[in-house]
């Protein structure tokens, strides 16, 4: 009898179908200024929010007792607000002062968490103060040059421009003059 070849390479996709709508799944959600998408995971799409690293992405599913993998579009009103308060303020959420990610701000002296915008701000106004202090930092920032000590001989040229090269010169062709050369020096 024959023996049945099995196909090699990738198997058969399972179905075309196009995906099943669910009424329940949000597919967008708005959370701290940003929209996260509705199918992944909470632990995921809380990262994807600017001042939310991983670390503390995972202490706020903890202290919100919200299921890590559970998907963001599922999430209910309450417990959108109560992870949008932690990630605000995670002091009061007794969360470690190590995780904040503006501790002694210069400006208040206070231990404060910034996300989205405000961290952006935060960012260009302490860039801004170095440059009018005239710090060491502040200068390069200043020259568009690196300020915490890397070889600038080869790197750090994505804002100079392109590099022109040398150009070789073209060799004139010869005049027709009955093939003189012209003596330099002489008239």
């Amino acid at each position: 009898m024959a023996e049945q070849v099995k196909p090699q390479g990738r198997p058969a996709p399972k179905s075309a179908a196009a995906p099943v709508h669910d009424p329940n799944l949000k597919y967008i959600v708005r959370l701290v200024e940003t929209e996260l998408d509705g199918n992944k995971p909470v632990l995921d799409a809380l990262r994807k929010i600017k001042g939310v690293s991983f670390s503390l992405a995972n202490a706020v599913c903890s202290v919100t007792g919200i299921d890590k993998h559970k998907k963001v579009g599922y999430l209910n009103d309450a417990e959108l607000k109560n992870i949008s308060e932690a990630i605000k303020n995670p002091l009061s959420h007794d969360m470690p002062v190590w995780m904040l990610n503006r501790r002694k701000d210069p400006i208040e002296g206070t231990d404060r968490h910034l996300t989205a915008v405000n961290l952006s701000l935060a960012n260009e106004d302490d860039i801004k103060r170095l440059k009018s202090i005239k710090c060491w930092r502040g200068i390069r920032h200043m020259y568009g040059q690196p300020t915490r000590g890397q070889r600038t001989r080869s790197n750090f040229r994505k804002n100079k421009g392109k590099v022109v090269g040398v150009a070789k010169k073209r060799i004139a062709p010869a005049k027709a003059e009955g093939g003189k050369k012209e003596e330099k020096g002489k008239k």
